[in-house]
């Protein structure tokens, strides 16, 4: 006996119409949840075939040429479009009766949840997950939400590489996102217990599901925002330029709703807050990559504005989806990338963006230095050296003032 994972009833019917008919197999992904007592399964997705697939090749009659690399593919971009909480949990195989061994072997190698499926019986037993199936599994799932203020400044070292934009970037946010995993987090304005309850207290609403889904609101507060009693030491350093990332990112993370912590909760929306800025980064030198090559020489001063941050909501459940925009694309590019990425139809008014583009103002800004910069770090590095010297300072002063007054006495 595995895990026991309890599992949208939905995805048992959603399973049985991919039951393959002109193909031996088709594989997918399962998202959902984990936690210390159960782990919960809320829908499940198909691969989406490559462009060669789909042109009308067949897939092979066996699993020895299973594209691996394009699952990954995949999986890495579903992950970008799941709030807090939620997680690409594994890999399914729907396969034909004669590969259903050869699937099992391939999902374990993989270390993945192992679920496979009879064509002719689709709700087979589970070997080794344990399968439990509940209605409305994620209909009143509580939510968190919080809107965090970023300004993280990254310098860009004289001695850096080539300018290497996107290695500084994840080094800058990689200090940042310690600051927010050691920061302070205020449900509804109070600090609570990391194993107090997250609901206590609070009624549990009736009525439709999207009515039904229970929002705390959230602050956080970091070292800096907190004020530190601690002395900080200031580092003086050539750059060549610097990063500013500056604006107002929409967080969100989802929890099941049996009983959940206010440890498991926290943790889920510090994730989301730190790979939301982390997806949008690595999304906008995609886009720079394609737009202008990889192996760009110039190094001028530019603005560039990182996507929106966008929900939709999936039927029958509480919990969105999320997704990027950016200012230019149109609705109609983002339902294609949710038919293919997550295998569902999207109405364009369905399209809810959590950010209006006046307050995401989030700007990673590059620069030479010119010579107010080349100033200003000649100035500080003359202070730095003038407080380091300061007692040498004083004694030649004293000196000074000393022959003065010896002249002056002397004289008279």
């Amino acid at each position: 006996m595995g895990r026991t994972y309890f599992v949208e009833e939905a995805i048992g019917q959603y399973l049985s119409d991919l039951s393959p008919k002109s193909k031996p197999y088709v594989t997918g992904l399962l998202i959902g949840q984990c936690s210390p007592q159960r782990d919960y399964v809320i829908r499940a997705v198909r691969t989406p075939p490559r462009e060669e697939q789909r042109e009308g090749s067949s897939a092979p009659p066996t699993l020895a040429s299973l594209d691996e690399e394009w699952i990954t593919t995949h999986a890495s971009q579903v992950s970008r479009m799941l709030p807090g909480g939620l997680l690409v949990l594994g890999v399914f195989i729907i396969a034909t009766p004669e590969l259903s061994k050869d699937s099992q072997n391939t999902l374990r190698r993989q270390r993945v949840v192992c679920r496979t499926y009879d064509v002719q019986d689709p709700k087979s037993s589970a070997k080794p997950a344990d399968w439990k199936y509940q209605s409305a599994l994620s209909a009143s799932w509580p939510a968190l939400d919080c809107t965090v203020n970023v300004n993280i400044h990254i310098p860009l070292l004289a001695t850096s590489p080539n300018h290497d934009l996107e290695k500084n970037t994840k080094n800058g946010l990689n200090r940042w996102s310690k600051q927010i995993e050691e920061g302070v987090f205020l449900i509804n304005g109070q600090v609570k217990s990391d194993d107090a309850e997250l609901l206590e207290g609070q009624k549990k609403l009736r009525g439709n599901i999207q009515s039904s889904t229970q929002f705390s609101d959230v602050k956080v507060l970091t070292q800096l925002s907190q004020g530190s009693s601690q002395r900080s030491t200031a580092t003086v350093q050539v750059c060549s330029g610097s990063i500013n990332l500056k604006g107002a990112v929409k967080c969100r993370a989802y929890i099941h709703n049996n009983k959940p912590k206010v440890k498991e909760a926290i943790q889920a929306l510090k994730r989301d807050i730190i790979n939301t800025l982390s997806d949008r980064c690595e999304i906008l030198f995609e886009d720079l990559i394609i737009n202008e090559g990889p192996h760009k020489k110039s190094f001028e001063r530019e603005y560039h504005v990182l996507p929106q941050r966008l929900f939709v909501p999936v039927a029958g459940s509480s919990v969105m989806l999320s997704d990027y925009k950016f200012g230019d694309e149109a609705a109609g590019e983002i339902q294609e990338r949710f038919v293919e990425m997550l295998d569902q139809s999207v109405q364009a008014e369905d399209l809810y963006i959590a950010e209006e583009m006046s307050t995401v103002d989030i700007c990673p800004v590059t620069g030479t230095v010119d010579d107010t910069e080349q100033k200003q770090v000649t100035k500080a590095t003359l202070l730095l050296k003038l407080q380091q010297n300061m007692g040498v300072v004083i004694a030649a002063a004293v000196a000074v003032f000393a022959s003065i007054f010896s002249f002056n006495y002397f004289s008279d």
